[in-house]
């Protein structure tokens, strides 16, 4: 797949990324919370990006993957910061962004910091303000009591180890809503979501919808689709929604 490279931002943190050549627009992937590059929805799109002669970029955020940094230390601050290093740096021109799950977040930071270099949105079950609409909201008072006062708690996690939510997390968070204010999104948009997703629930996915100011906007629901989202037919339809954003924005040619 290439070589991994990598980037050291002005932070001093070191973002390992993997690029593909291609013209433009080109598609860069943002992955989700504690996820990385090498996940099944990223390679797809990078394969998908060779063989079309696209340019392409998947990188890990700090603490994620093969970046420097430790992820219980981090927050969506840090994160965007990273992702537009990544871009400011690495890519040329407008890009069509494709954001998983917490990456639709980051990927709406980028849209609303740096709006000049977004050509157009693909969301994947994207989950804007989750630290504080479904983590902060559901802790219970003894959770609440000792974030604030031992700085972190562990979450038990499906996948691997329990996640480390520190209260930096959360309270950077209140810095970086999104669906609180205007959202003007003035390119082309895909909204993605899964129906039999327990993580994120469709009800995040119309209030993004409602929020959402553009000409060219559309959300597409998939029954039965949980939140990997990576089944053969969501992978397709990914493609599919990256494809046409880029039609719509003439980057087909």
């Amino acid at each position: 797949m290439g070589n991994m490279e990598c980037l050291i931002t002005d932070t001093g943190r070191e973002i390992a990324y993997h690029k593909v050549a291609g013209r433009g627009p080109g598609v860069v992937f943002l992955g989700g919370f504690m996820s990385d590059m090498e996940g099944t929805k990223a390679v797809f799109l990078e394969d998908w990006a060779r063989r079309e002669g696209r340019a392409f970029l998947r990188f890990d955020y700090s603490g994620h993957g093969q970046s420097s940094g430790e992820f219980a230390r981090g927050c969506i601050g840090d994160w965007a910061a990273d992702a537009m290093a990544a871009i400011e740096a690495l890519t040329e021109g407008p890009q069509v962004l494709v954001g998983s799950s917490m990456g639709g977040w980051i990927s709406l930071l980028v849209c609303r910091a740096m709006k000049e270099r977004v050509a157009g949105l693909v969301t994947i079950a994207a989950a804007p303000d989750f630290t504080e609409d479904s983590m902060w909201a559901s802790f219970d008072a003894d959770q609440r009591a000792a974030l604030l006062r031992d700085g972190q708690i562990m979450l038990p996690s499906e996948y691997d180890d329990p996640y480390v939510i520190s209260l930096r997390l959360i309270e950077d968070g209140r810095d970086q809503l999104v669906l609180r204010g205007e959202l003007k999104l003035p390119f082309p948009v895909r909204f993605l979501q899964g129906t039999a997703d327990v993580d994120v629930d469709m009800a995040v996915a119309l209030r993004l919808l409602a929020k959402a100011e553009g000409g060219d906007i559309r959300l597409a629901l998939v029954k039965g689709a949980d939140h990997r989202f990576s089944e053969p037919d969501n992978l397709a339809l990914i493609v599919v929604s990256v494809e046409d954003v880029l039609a719509r924005i003439g980057g087909a040619a």
